[in-house]
């Protein structure tokens, strides 16, 4: 089923509406990831524990071909998840071992039952079963409340793959009436504190 443009733009809860997890919807560009650290920049002040992944570019006068760079949201450790293509290229640049060490942050957060983990992207690498899935899929087993970007069309296997998690425009009004009403039922890890 492709989403329609209409269904995009509003927010969607299905079948898992009771998931404490959502997908920010993005079609390309930053500014996911902006809206990403600024709502991690928010949760903190107001002294959430939050954990997790932010995307950041270094470049960004390099556009697409510039590099990309998760950073621990606890500790600003920084790992390199873009790999050199070439401008002729087509294929995916996402490096699957700079995410492989990056998955580790995911894994401490687990242990750690923060408030909410923020994971930058349910991409290309998510769909396919690689990439931060296995670590997604504990979290969400746990209860620990996730914040994603999802792309367009990624947006099926999002679903199917959270069992219908809602999906949030990309706006920060939204962003921050989910947040309020999957953190002010303080369930799961985070509760038992």
């Amino acid at each position: 089923m492709n989403p329609t443009t209409e269904a995009a733009d509003a927010v969607v809860a299905a079948d898992g509406a009771g998931v404490a997890a959502a997908a920010v919807l993005h079609r390309g560009g930053t500014a996911a990831d902006m809206l990403l650290a600024e709502v991690v920049a928010h949760r903190q002040a107001q002294g959430r524990r939050v954990r997790g992944l932010l995307m950041t570019y270094p470049q960004p006068e390099a556009g697409c071909a510039g590099r990309m760079v998760l950073v621990d949201i606890a500790s600003g450790a920084p790992f390199l998840v873009s790999q050199p293509m070439g401008s002729g290229s087509t294929a995916c640049r996402g490096d699957p071992q700079g995410f492989a060490q990056a998955s580790g942050v995911l894994r401490a957060a687990l242990a750690d039952a923060p408030d909410l983990v923020v994971v930058n992207r349910f991409g290309a690498l998510e769909a396919e079963g690689g990439g931060f899935s296995a670590e997604l899929l504990e979290l969400l087993s746990e209860g620990i409340p996730v914040l994603t970007a999802v792309n367009e069309r990624y947006l099926p296997a999002w679903q199917h793959f959270s069992g219908g998690a809602v999906v949030l425009p990309a706006e920060r009004a939204a962003v921050d009436e989910w947040l309020a009403g999957v953190l002010a039922r303080d369930s799961g890890p985070a509760a038992a504190r």
